[in-house]
């Protein structure tokens, strides 16, 4: 049974914050989804925390065991305030055993008597089990608070489980007249070093990049975040002629001869966003395929005149001009 109820001004908030916290987690988690956690008891916040990263314990656990570990460092027994207490986390609590033991067990084990969330959880492991799980113990539970804004934020997890593929972003650098590269020779740069330092940022936050075998014949592109502290992203190559070898440590080679099989690949690999920053054949490819959730172009301020044309911005959602 779901309870339906007013919802509360202090419950937007409290969920608000959940998806501040998970927030931090991003780019650290994949293929988990970003998930925050707050505990609240008569309007007093007992405990938040969130995903910190894949492998690590569940919001909900480290909400729960920050609680406790605070209460064992100031009181020698441990306080029942989490009974009766309201847990918010912005997707539904895991049932499963993974990596770590289920959160819903976990809830029902600390005597929280009310679980308001953002968003179902589509992973087939989960998929209502954990909602039916507290229920069962009667937690009232309080769903879809927030929904759409769960959904932006895990936009990479829910685009992932829903269509099988990655969350795409199609990044590219163009002149201020709209060249990606100028006719003459030599070594060009456009950006400048604020809109590259944006860049590796946003190499850091994606779970991996593609550029095809041209751009890496030509550019050897190192594709790594050395100008923002962060993870490294998968490197991968689109080398459908076979035409490359050795490649350095770090990188994958797909063989893949459609963008299908690309999807499919990738999926299998459990990548769960993906940043093509090759050049305009291959954005070209993924553009008339419609495989893009996302655009970055990063525009510098010198015109180049002539050239090679940076592709025609497609129509989407989520577009940033840098």
């Amino acid at each position: 049974m779901q309870f339906e109820m007013e919802t509360k001004e202090s419950d937007i908030n409290y969920m608000r914050r959940c998806l501040q916290l998970a927030a931090n987690g991003l780019g650290r988690t994949y293929p988990n989804p970003l998930v925050g956690c707050v505990i609240v008891k008569d309007g007093k916040v007992l405990s938040e925390g969130y995903h910190q990263q894949y492998g690590g314990w569940h919001a909900e656990r480290n909400a729960i065991l920050n609680y406790r570990s605070r209460k064992l460092n100031s009181d020698s027994s441990l306080s029942p305030e989490l009974r009766n207490a309201t847990l918010y986390v912005n997707l539904e609590p895991c049932s499963h055993y993974g990596k770590t033991p289920p959160c819903a067990d976990l809830i029902v084990e600390s005597g929280i008597k009310r679980v308001v969330c953002c968003n179902d959880d589509p992973n087939p492991l989960v998929a209502g089990r954990g909602f039916a799980k507290l229920e069962a113990a009667g937690i009232e539970v309080v769903r879809h608070l927030l929904e759409d804004e769960g959904r932006e934020l895990n936009r990479r997890f829910f685009t992932f489980m829903e269509k099988r593929r990655p969350y795409i972003i199609l990044k590219w650098a163009e002149s201020a007249d709209g060249y990606m590269a100028p006719d003459a020779k030599g070594s060009y740069w456009i950006s400048d070093a604020h809109q590259t330092r944006m860049s590796h940022r946003l190499r850091a936050t994606e779970a991996a990049i593609l550029v095809g075998s041209q751009t890496y014949l030509d550019d050897r592109p190192q594709l790594t975040p050395r100008h923002y502290a962060g993870r490294q992203p998968l490197r991968i190559v689109l080398d459908r002629r076979g035409r490359l070898e050795g490649l350095p440590e770090g990188w994958l080679r797909l063989r893949c001869q459609t963008l299908g099989e690309v999807m499919d690949e990738l999926f299998e690999r459990k990548v769960q966003s993906l940043i093509v920053e090759g050049g305009r054949q291959i954005l070209d490819a993924f553009i008339a395929e419609g495989l893009y959730d996302e655009v970055v172009v990063f525009r510098g301020k010198t015109a180049y005149g002539a050239g090679l044309r940076a592709p025609k911005i497609p129509e989407c959602r989520n577009v940033s001009l840098f």
